[in-house]
């Protein structure tokens, strides 16, 4: 299919969906290092125009990524829900942005957004955000809800959960249990306390756990755990009984790409069976957590689709929504910095980003989350992070990741303080999860409207914390 927009006199030409797709996409350095992004602003602009003007069901029919080789468009194609699609079926891309942006502002936005997402692809969630200005991808975030549960309900209204993040380079349980305490007295640690381990050890990883969970029943916290272990280390400590709240895997868009992770749509569906089958939940039975990030595809060597043509790392990194969709995760969150920036240069392309993947997730039907970071060597700052933890608090993101000091020591990255996450809460009005809450307030911690309390640390039970073993 050979696509053709004219501009200031000139014509620009566009061999398919993958290369108008690619071309259509702000600027990030991820596709220039790929060799699929607009040459110039003007041939960016064609791109849009003629993305504007392709039906939707142009991406049932033009596949990204061919179906007889990819175990991620199968899923995507195999569970399209026709009835779903229904309603918008007769849309436009451009056509399909100017529904949201209506239905947005509708009273009943949030119950016809969830009937409506089984009927979106991930390729039409990504070619519509690549048209919206990022105030539009705000204000249709904020008017989707999208809920999940375990021990804590994550993604209601109103409020914003935060993964407490206690890593350390050796996984020193003196270390781990100290940040532990210090985000709990903040406030944090109502989406999940979880911790990437230094190793895969097994045993390790069966220590961090039984470590977590003692902390969780000794001071009786509405709270769920995790160790980032590889999915099999972790279906392996179910099987010995290791007490194990959410089963993690980090996911890609691409078939080639979760090879490279070591895991397949089936391995993965085993493994949420295997956590829903303990029963450890107490409002709800969402057990699994992934972490993705643009560009995933892209450093494993695996983003070419169709005709051997690079897909955009925006589009590859929706696709692997289409998975997360599949298994209804607890969390899932973008780490949308992370990766470096080879592939998000500076703040301005990270902000972006994050925007973006925020609203394909939930657009999709996922509780979806932001680790707001960024890595040392990147063009960005501390203060681009303020930024975009601000624009997604309005946007109404289901949680973000907090470590002490904003300073990961063992990943080497920079993320968001737990005096951020009391900062988000504070400007826009939000709340912990509310079983995470009454704890709070039930121990003095919170008050009535759920603000954190300068605690008197003789007197606070949590003290004891910092003598864990």
């Amino acid at each position: 299919m050979k696509l053709h927009q004219q501009i200031a006199g000139r014509t620009y030409a566009f061999d398919g969906l993958v290369e108008v797709m690619a071309k259509a996409t702000p600027l990030r350095s991820g596709d220039e290092l790929a060799g699929c992004a607009a040459e110039s602003d003007i041939e960016r602009a064609a791109a849009a125009w003629v993305l504007a003007d392709l039906p939707l069901a142009v991406f049932l029919e033009e596949l990204l990524v061919p179906y007889e080789i990819d175990e991620v468009t199968r899923l995507i194609i195999d569970r399209h829900d026709k009835q779903a699609f229904a309603p918008i079926a007769h849309l436009t891309v451009g056509g399909l942005r100017d529904w949201l942006l209506e239905t947005a502002a509708a009273d009943d936005a949030a119950a016809t957004f969830a009937a409506t997402a089984p009927g979106l692809t991930p390729e039409m969630v990504a070619a519509v955000s690549k048209l919206m200005r990022n105030q539009d991808l705000i204000a249709v975030a904020r008017a989707v809800t999208v809920t999940s549960a375990f021990r804590t309900t994550i993604g209601l209204p109103g409020r914003i959960a935060t993964r407490l993040q206690p890593n350390h380079p050796t996984d020193d349980p003196r270390g781990i249990a100290a940040a532990t305490l210090d985000g709990l007295l903040l406030g944090c640690g109502d989406a999940v306390v979880g911790i990437n381990p230094a190793s895969d050890s097994p045993r390790a990883t069966a220590d961090l756990l039984h470590l977590l969970d003692d902390i969780r029943q000794r001071y009786e916290i509405p709270m769920q755990s995790c160790v980032l272990a590889h999915v099999t280390t972790t279906m392996e400590l179910i099987e010995k009984g290791v007490p194990v709240d959410l089963v993690f895997q980090s996911i890609a868009g691409t078939e080639g790409a979760n090879t490279s992770f070591g895991v397949t749509v089936p391995l993965l569906r085993e493994a949420d069976a295997a956590g829903r089958e303990q029963q450890r939940g107490t409002v709800g039975n969402n057990v699994m957590y992934f972490e993705t990030g643009q560009g995933s595809a892209l450093s494993a060597g695996a983003h070419l689709g169709t005709g051997g043509k690079p897909v955009d790392q925006q589009t590859l990194e929706t696709r692997a929504y289409a998975i997360a969709r599949e298994l209804a995760p607890l969390l899932i969150n973008t780490v949308v910095g992370f990766i470096g920036p080879e592939y998000l240069y500076d703040g301005k392309q990270i902000i972006r980003a994050g925007l973006e993947d925020h609203f394909c997730g939930k657009l999709l039907g996922l509780p979806m989350g932001v680790d707001v970071c960024y890595t040392n060597h990147a063009e960005a700052d501390q203060n681009d992070m303020d930024t975009l933890l601000t624009l997604l608090g309005v946007a109404g993101a289901a949680y973000v990741i907090a470590v002490p000091g904003a300073d990961d020591i063992m990943l080497g990255y920079q993320s968001l303080s737990f005096h951020d996450a009391l900062y988000v809460r504070q400007v826009l009005g939000l709340r912990t999860a509310p079983e995470f809450e009454t704890w709070l307030q039930r121990l003095g911690m919170a008050d009535d409207a759920g603000r954190i309390r300068p605690i008197d640390a003789a007197a606070s039970p949590l003290l004891a914390l910092a003598d864990t073993r």
